[in-house]
């Protein structure tokens, strides 16, 4: 595909370009927070790591809807380039539906966990969330950890696949794609 050069028509706005790294900056954190701390015993650290991954969690949920009601709002993500090829366009399309169904579940089905096992979700120590299910310690432990588990595990692969897929963009594919998200890429034509 021949280089592409980037202008204010094939970009993100400022806003969503953002949105779109400080979530993924705290899906990261909170994703490697969650994996360290599964394992830990009863501890003041455990204690403290699992408040910081639910608070986490919160901010990636308001996040995520700040991001979708941006978008609603008619900042839609910028045409693909012509050129590019159809099993990709629908690549992009279900892997951002991906994102976005994950980028509410994870966070939700943590919540809903944590209010089965009876453990509030009190954001950043001061703001009381309300259960979001009634306390059922059975069914938190057995239903609803798995699948907050199986849900961050999947957000983690597409990010592993978006991340890959971006990187063949600019690397080897040289077409500057990644310029539409990047706040600072510069802007230069391959030769």
């Amino acid at each position: 595909m021949a280089a592409l050069r980037q202008d204010a028509s094939t970009r993100f706005d400022a806003v969503s370009i953002s949105l779109h790294w400080l979530l993924a900056a705290l899906i990261v954190v909170a994703f490697f927070v969650g994996l360290y701390m599964a394992d830990l015993h009863f501890s003041p650290l455990r204690f403290r790591l699992f408040n910081w991954h639910k608070w986490l969690g919160m901010v990636v949920l308001a996040l995520s809807i700040a991001r979708l009601v941006w978008r609603a709002a008619g900042h839609a993500p910028p045409p693909l380039p012509p050129a590019t090829p159809t099993w990709q366009r629908t690549a992009y399309r279900v892997t951002h539906l991906v994102f976005y169904l994950l980028f509410f579940a994870v966070p939700l089905l943590g919540w809903a966990y944590t209010s089965a096992v009876g453990v509030p979700v009190v954001w950043f120590g001061w703001l009381p969330l309300p259960d979001f299910v009634p306390v059922d310690k059975p069914f938190g432990e057995e239903v609803l950890k798995p699948l907050h588990g199986f849900a961050s595990y999947a957000l983690a692969a597409i990010v592993v696949l978006h991340v890959a897929a971006a990187l063949k963009h600019q690397l080897i594919d040289r077409d500057h794609l990644l310029t539409r998200m990047w706040p600072s890429w510069p802007n230069r034509e391959t030769p």
